[in-house]
């Protein structure tokens, strides 16, 4: 994971395997509190996080895991 200024950070994604995969995963990771916006990548499973504040791989983490996910 690596974190930048301003609260950008970068997780990888393991198991998605199509359109409807990075749907869910922007959308769950989207609902954190400060996310401002979520960038997905489905050939690499980088998932780029913008935010108002920084935020945790472990809050990252729960939201991936409640779209159907997990990390790298």
């Amino acid at each position: 994971m690596s974190v930048e200024t301003p609260f950008r950070t970068t997780v990888t994604v393991v198991g998605m395997t199509c359109g409807h995969c990075t749907s869910s995963v922007q959308e769950e990771v989207g609902e954190v509190a400060g996310v401002r916006s979520v960038e997905v990548d489905l050939a690499s499973g980088a998932v780029t996080v913008t935010a108002d504040r920084e935020i945790g791989r472990d809050e990252i983490e729960a939201a991936v895991v409640e779209a159907g996910y997990s990390l790298a």
